[in-house]
Parts: C-alpha cells; sequence; structure tokens
C-alpha cells in the first residue's frame, strides 16, 4: 500500500452562498484533500497545525477515514485557522469576508518519521516555503504534486519559482495559469509553466471541466453537469485528493493514467459542490462513487466515424 503525505490547511470556514450561511464550519485544503484521497486504498497522512479549538469529533472524523493525525500540530492556547467567504449568484466568483491566520501564522511543518519515505507527497495551498520546507523533509517521493493559487504569484513568486522548479506536478486554475505565465492561450501558458520544471500541468476550469499537459500531449475531463450546485468551496482541493489519491493507489504515474486520476478527481469534486463544506464528502458512499463515474464514462465516450 502506497504512502501519502498530505500537507496544507485544516481549519474554520464560515460560507455564504444564495443558498444559505453557515456558521463555523470544518475547512481546509488538506481537510478536503485527505477526504477525497480516503476513498482509494492508501496509507495518508496529513501534515498541519491547529488550535485547542479544534474539536475531537473532527480530528476522529479523520481516524474514522484512515488519516494519519501524528503530523497535525495542536497548539495549546491557540486558535485555529479562520475564513470567511461570500459567493456571488454565479457562484464562480466570491469576497473574503475576514482572514485569521491564528497559529498558522508560525507554522513550520514536521513531517513525522513513518512518513518521510511517502512516495506520494500532495503539497496543498500554502506559502511556498512551507512547501519547500516539506520536500526538504521527505526522500525522494515518487511523486510530488504542488497545489497553488494567485495569492502567494503576488506576494511570493520567487519562492513559489523555487517549489515548482521540485514538483513534477502542478495544478491551478486556468485564470492562475494566465497569471504566472503570462499568457492567455492555455496552451502556451502550460508550455511555460511546464518550463519552470513541472512534467505535468493540470489546468482547473471549474464547472468547465480540466486540462491535463504532458509535453506535446493535452487531454480534457469535463465537469459533470449538475443539477444543483450548493457550495463551490473546496471543490478544488477535492479534485487534488481524488486526482492523487488515484495515482497512490495505482502506483502508476504515466500520462495515460492521469488521464483516470483526471476523471476520479473531477468525479470527487463533483460530489463536493452538493453540500455546504466537507458535509457531503462525510456521507459519500463507494456506490455513489462508482455510480457516478459511470456517468462521466457515458458523457466522455462516443464513436465518430471519420468521412
Amino acid at each position: 500500500m502506497s504512502k501519502l503525505l498530505i500537507v496544507g490547511t485544516v481549519a474554520f470556514d464560515a460560507i455564504e452562498t444564495p443558498f444559505g450561511k453557515t456558521d463555523k464550519i470544518l475547512g481546509g485544503a488538506a481537510t478536503y484533500i485527505g477526504l477525497s484521497a480516503s476513498h482509494f486504498d492508501t496509507e495518508s497522512a496529513i501534515v498541519s497545525i491547529i488550535g485547542d479549538d479544534f474539536p475531537q469529533e473532527y480530528l476522529d472524523l479523520f481516524k474514522k477515514n484512515n488519516i494519519n493525525i501524528e503530523g497535525i500540530e495542536k497548539v495549546e492556547g491557540g486558535k485555529t485557522f479562520f475564513w470567511s467567504g461570500r459567493y456571488h449568484n454565479d457562484l464562480n466568483s466570491r469576497d473574503t469576508l475576514e482572514t485569521q491566520l491564528n497559529v498558522l501564522a508560525d507554522f513550520q511543518p514536521i513531517v513525522p518519521e513513518n512518513y518521510k519515505d511517502a512516495e506520494f507527497v500532495m503539497l496543498g495551498n500554502l506559502h511556498p516555503l512551507v512547501q519547500l520546507s516539506v520536500l526538504e523533509q521527505v526522500k525522494n517521493p515518487k511523486l510530488a504534486v504542488l497545489d497553488t493559487m494567485n495569492f502567494w504569484m503576488d506576494n511570493a513568486l520567487e519562492d513559489l519559482k523555487k517549489v515548482i522548479a521540485k514538483v513534477d506536478v502542478i495544478t491551478i486554475n486556468d485564470e492562475e495559469a494566465r497569471q504566472l505565465s503570462g499568457e492567455y492561450s492555455l496552451v502556451k501558458a502550460a508550455r511555460k509553466i511546464a518550463a519552470m520544471g513541472p512534467e505535468y500541468v493540470v489546468i482547473k476550469k471549474g464547472e468547465h471541466g480540466a486540462l491535463l499537459f504532458h509535453k506535446e500531449e493535452i487531454f480534457f475531463a469535463p465537469a459533470l453537469p449538475l443539477e444543483e450546485v450548493f457550495d463551490p468551496t473546496g471543490a478544488g482541493d477535492t479534485f487534488a485528493g481524488g486526482f492523487i489519491g488515484y495515482l497512490a493507489k495505482t502506483k502508476d504515474i504515466s500520462f495515460e493514467n492521469m488521464k483516470n486520476a483526471i476523471i476520479y478527481g473531477s468525479n470527487l469534486a463533483s460530489f463536493c459542490v452538493e453540500k455546504f463544506g466537507t458535509e457531503r464528502m462525510q456521507d459519500l458512499t463507494k456506490e455513489e462513487v462508482h455510480s457516478r463515474l459511470e456517468e462521466f464514462r457515458k458523457l466522455t465516450q462516443f464513436k465518430i466515424e471519420v468521412t
């Protein structure tokens, strides 16, 4: 069984969408990645930091899903990272109402000894120097995947480039790909980003699917059309968790298998948006996952005669 190391935030979110609002609920990139990856046969561990205000029931949820929590540092007297946001009517844009770094401000990640040999590493969205610190603690992983965002491009670009140079895969959205590369065409953007170091570039396009680039090859996976999208928070992280979880299970990092991983990631992300926060991911069954994968298969497979 492969070992998967996940680094990112374990946090509280308060979310408002056109369909309602929440008080503080479970959130954070590592949380979504971990819950998504737990659908695959792999040993996973989260490296993160929380305050003593973080409920035991959430830690128990991780353990219930076979997620090792040795790497989650608990700061006595500290407060857990908190983010609050409001989505616009189209759910594609949002306003950040409040961000409290709290214990995350001084986070120095420590990888558990028994995960320093993890074959698969998922670097969730954090300061690039924190991500770099994790890479320096692990021993030659088979695959390292990086997720980042435009905030770090604006505020820590040189540090971000150092991390990008050391990973095998980068996952970012289309807006971020354009900013990082300076190119509007996503094909040109992916080529420029690949020249920075990663062998594979994954560009997420939200409700319009995802693109996978490798050298001169391109693969496109659509997003499943949904009747209702309730809350898009964490969808990108859920996608990343499904993507690397599938790769860790199959231990195959070829371009052909990454196509499957993109579909698995998209499939799990389609569930995430159906309820607030992590609620849908907490009660998701294997039967539901398999049934929706069949929908994806029908959506993407067709015969065409070339005349």
